[in-house]
């Protein structure tokens, strides 16, 4: 078994490497020669395939990929490369099963297979995206937290705090992640669920210094909550982030592996993505060591993954990770377009389908890409997750249908997505209740929905 204390004497003796030489000679080069070996293609009239032949390849290929190519550690400029057997073992030692939360409000995560009737684990709230207030901070976090179908919590992240601009890695930054951990803690109190896990615990928190300072437990955080770790693009990692991951495990955190491979990168296309996909889920578990694992390829033009090409390669390594291995695994979507539009909803449903009918779990949901300040509301993350529990068990062939649809109903506009409104603009801050104009919206595509076969139970 491969323990953290191996993974850095890696990080400090490996084989020495620029970054350029990594992206374009090792990393880049190996992609390509993967997709071409295993015959990885791109199908554009699929968005959820359903030839377990396809996903069988799309593992076999991320396994090659990762024994070839390591992980880059930017500090060192070394890589840390890891045999096949310590891959095999690692996935074979890998959690199955997990508990997030306490007393209550406590969860188990469990693995998932294609068309499974398994719920899927429902992460839901901001996504890390940016809010401007303390007070939205706190009203989102306590309707997120009455949202019945939460399995746990995902927080915005603060850019203020007591009215001052955060700066990153300043001790601006340490008093905001202590404030995020606070507050959300304070809002499922309100919300009746105190125990729920705040799975993304910290989004303010972008460095180091500022995740620890912030974990001391007088502040409401908790090691069964779970705790993001960001992998750098693509398989890279540097000290700030080994540091994180030291900290969290000597407190017995729970890690969850993030990632975000690029399509139109270094991956190159969707067959490239997939692939690296799966590899990154084998870095969470060599080098963070991580319980569970969060994926969202997104797209490098318009920083969304609700594209066709975007659908497929969810689909792809959804499917290649649920069928060969026990790992708990979901995926994040980011929307083109903002809260209180009907684009937004059918991106949401599109994503969640391909997602849940491939195996996966979801985290819900970065909308009009997590980039816009306040742009977000409970309606988006409740809907994903009914429409997440309503695809439990249903076929490959139907959802992909389904998928196609939705699709054609937003595709011409991901270029100049509408933006929507604002939470304080379409919801009451003080009561957290939504407008009647976004209630309409919902209830409009809840029924298209309901017409195209997948019939929702409200939660």
């Amino acid at each position: 078994m491969v323990t953290f204390l191996n993974m850095m004497e890696r990080a400090v003796t490996g084989k020495p490497c620029s970054e350029r030489d990594y992206d374009l000679k090792i990393f880049s080069a190996k992609v390509v020669e993967l997709v071409k070996e295993y015959d990885i293609t791109f199908d554009p009239s699929l968005s959820v395939p359903s030839d377990d032949s396809l996903a069988d390849d799309v593992f076999k290929a991320g396994i090659d990929l990762y024994r070839e190519v390591g992980t880059y550690c930017k500090d060192t400029e070394r890589i840390i490369k890891f045999t096949e057997s310590e891959i095999k073992a690692g996935l074979k030692n890998a959690p199955s099963r997990a508990i997030f939360g306490e007393e209550l409000d406590a969860k188990e995560m469990v693995p998932r297979k294609p068309e499974d009737r398994t719920p899927p684990w429902c992460f839901i709230g901001a996504a890390g995206a940016p809010v401007s207030s303390e007070e939205i901070l706190l009203s989102l976090m306590q309707s997120y937290g009455a949202i019945p179908l939460a399995d746990s919590i995902t927080t915005p992240a603060l850019t203020s705090v007591g009215g001052v601009r955060i700066r990153p890695r300043s001790p601006l930054e340490i008093y905001g992640a202590i404030r995020n951990a606070v507050l959300a803690r304070e809002a499922l109190r309100r919300a009746g669920r105190p125990g729920l896990s705040i799975m993304n615990a910290l989004a303010t928190a972008e460095s180091a210094p500022s995740l620890i300072a912030a974990l001391h437990p007088q502040y409401g955080l908790r090691p069964s909550d779970g705790y993001l770790l960001a992998a750098m693009a693509e398989l890279k990692t540097d000290f700030d982030r080994l540091n994180k991951a030291c900290a969290l495990l000597s407190l017995g955190g729970r890690i969850v592996g993030e990632s975000g491979p690029v399509y139109g990168g270094y991956c190159g296309g969707p067959e490239g993505t997939a692939i690296t996909s799966v590899a990154y889920h084998l870095m969470g578990i060599l080098v963070y060591q991580a319980t569970c694992h969060l994926v969202f390829p997104i797209h490098l033009k318009y920083r969304c993954n609700t594209t066709p090409e975007l659908l497929w390669v969810i689909s792809a390594y959804g499917q290649a990770i649920s069928r060969n291995t026990h790992l708990l695994s979901m995926n994040l979507n980011y929307t083109a377009a903002g809260p209180c539009t009907e684009m937004c909803l059918y991106e949401i449903a599109a994503r969640a389908i391909s997602a849940v009918a491939s195996g996966l779990s979801i985290e819900a949901v970065g909308v009009a890409k997590a980039a816009h300040e306040d742009y977000l509301t409970p309606i988006e993350p409740r809907f994903a997750a009914e429409v997440a529990h309503a695809t439990a068990g249903m076929k490959r062939e139907n959802a992909d249908e389904i998928v196609k649809h939705l699709v054609s109903l937003y595709i011409d506009k991901i270029p100049d997505p509408p933006l929507g409104m604002k939470y304080q603009e379409c919801f009451d801050v003080k009561t957290g209740n939504p407008s009647s104009k976004c209630l309409e919206i919902y209830s409009k595509v809840k029924k298209e929905l309901e017409d195209l076969g997948l019939p929702i139970e409200s939660s």
